[in-house]
């Protein structure tokens, strides 16, 4: 899973694969990703799988493997595409097939899929270059649905390390304020809006659905500064300056009894291979 910038709560903002550069950041400490990061709805999962015309899976952005191991604990034969060597060495290691690519730059060589999934890792790629891609590799009838786990800490939280990030940095590119005082829906539609647009331009798919799926995770204050390292913009932050934001965190987390319960809300936007490719009707010639 990979944690979505926070820049994206403005319908301004840079189109999210331009940050790719914090994605490559993540395999710092890929055991600690893998240790700390929740896996998905196991709804999510099934209903993914029921739509799934056969059991081949394409896991864009496989991470450390959290969500490949869980489609394959589903009776799904999963291949993962990771850019970063290090996360795939550690899904390798946990039984997950993985090529080492940028899914725009990855090579099929042939191979076809029932779905092409990816767990908070699609706004990594490119949206139109990425459902492009997505309609090559699958099958006709396929399913391709990327999911996103959006967060919200309870409001003290999310202000204290709103605040103590500014104060380190105060120049960062991704603002990490934005999404942290707003609502997850607020925040991250326009992120589910651009997936869903890049879809519909292939002219491969049928109109993409969103599916969402609200639940809670309870975490001791250890857990919750153990999980915040993971985290698109506190992975770039020196490791002074990181520990000042885990202290001003903690320090809030204490003021409400030493422990704090996350809302989640898991985002899939899917969508169904066409049998054939939509193409712009020829034009008939003048005179």
């Amino acid at each position: 899973m990979r944690d979505v910038p926070p820049s994206l709560g403005s319908s301004s903002a840079v189109e999210p694969h331009v940050h790719r550069h914090v994605a490559e950041s993540f395999g710092a400490d890929p055991a600690r990703y893998d240790r700390t990061r929740p896996p998905y709805p196991t709804e999510l999962v099934e209903r993914i799988v029921a739509v799934s015309p056969g059991p081949d899976v394409l896991d864009v952005g496989a991470g450390t493997g959290i969500e490949a191991r869980q489609f394959q604990a589903a009776g799904c034969r999963v291949l993962g595409v990771e850019p970063d060597a290090r996360m795939a060495e550690f899904a390798r290691r946990s039984g997950v097939q993985v090529d080492i690519a940028t899914f725009e730059a990855w090579d099929p060589a042939g191979r076809a899929f029932d779905t092409v999934i990816s767990g908070t890792a699609w706004h990594w790629v490119d949206p139109l270059a990425g459902a492009a891609k997505a309609t090559d590799v699958l099958r006709p009838g396929g399913l391709l649905a990327p999911f996103h786990h959006v967060h919200q800490p309870p409001p003290e939280v999310g202000e204290a390390l709103a605040a103590a990030y500014r104060e380190v940095a105060p120049d960062s590119s991704l603002n990490m304020t934005g999404r942290l005082v707003r609502s997850a829906p607020e925040a991250y539609q326009p992120l589910f809006d651009r997936i869903a647009d890049g879809i519909r331009a292939t002219r491969g798919f049928c109109e993409p659905e969103q599916w969402r799926y609200d639940w809670e995770r309870h975490y001791t204050r250890d857990e919750w500064l153990d999980h915040l390292p993971t985290l698109g913009g506190l992975t770039q932050l020196p490791a002074d300056k990181l520990s000042r934001v885990l202290d001003a965190v903690a320090v809030a987390i204490d003021a409400l009894g030493g422990a704090v319960t996350v809302a989640y809300a898991t985002v899939a936007v899917t969508a169904v291979r066409l049998r054939e490719r939509v193409t712009e009707p020829r034009r008939a010639s003048a005179g």
